[in-house]
């Protein structure tokens, strides 16, 4: 009979081990890519998705270093006063260092990572506590976008339906949702099953600092 896992006795010093050595091994990153490139700019997220964000450090900016972790950590790196800062001026970044924040390491000019990141977005089906960006509205009748198979999953979710000869009937007008509410999960199931994307995921500078110690808010 094969041993159960819930058995099995963790030494806790090994697990406090582990957490330093990634802690250390995150400044050691940090002020290695304070050394190599020239520019670093504090970025805010908002309604970040992992696949987006990974195609975005390993191939549009894959010449440049991100990094999003514990801000008293990156804080401790950047150095939080002038006597502790790594390189002239990066103490200054360490207020700005605030919420769901970032650091970018880049040799890209300034004035083109500010004009990529004003472009750049991207879409993505919304989550539950999300704000939805329209009103989405149903009438009744045949709801031709799904199949038959549905319906019992429909109607789980809320949905007045039923089948008529096959096909998904909305027996009356249904609202999914109504624009500047805050999304429940089954709203977020429906307006999935339906096609819409309302997250947007974005990336906003808050400031930058140059090798040459020149700060700028954003």
């Amino acid at each position: 009979m094969p041993k159960s896992k819930r058995n099995t006795k963790v030494n806790l010093s090994k697990v406090v081990k582990a957490t330093k050595e990634r802690k250390e091994k995150l400044l050691n990153q940090i002020r290695l890519a304070v050394e190599e490139y020239d520019n670093v700019f504090v970025w805010e997220e908002h309604n970040m998705r992992n696949n987006t964000m990974k195609d975005l450090k390993c191939k549009e900016w894959a010449h440049s270093k991100f990094f999003y972790g514990k801000v008293k950590l990156m804080a401790l790196a950047l150095g939080k006063t002038r006597a502790l800062e790594t390189r002239k001026n990066l103490h200054k970044l360490v207020p700005h260092l605030t919420g769901h924040v970032g650091l970018l390491f880049t040799n890209k000019d300034k004035t083109e990572v500010k004009a990529f990141f004003e472009e750049f977005s991207a879409f993505h089906y919304a989550t539950s506590g999300e704000t939805a960006t329209e009103s989405v509205v149903l009438e009744a009748g045949i709801l031709d976008q799904f199949p038959h198979s549905i319906e019992p999953h429909l109607r789980e979710l809320g949905m007045p339906v039923k089948l008529n000869k096959g096909s998904v009937e909305l027996m009356k007008q249904y609202t999914v949702c109504t624009e500047g509410e805050l999304l429940r999960p089954n709203q977020c199931r429906i307006l999935k099953l339906l096609g819409y994307q309302m997250s947007k995921f974005t990336i906003k500078l808050k400031c930058c600092c140059s090798k040459d110690g020149k700060f700028e808010a954003l």
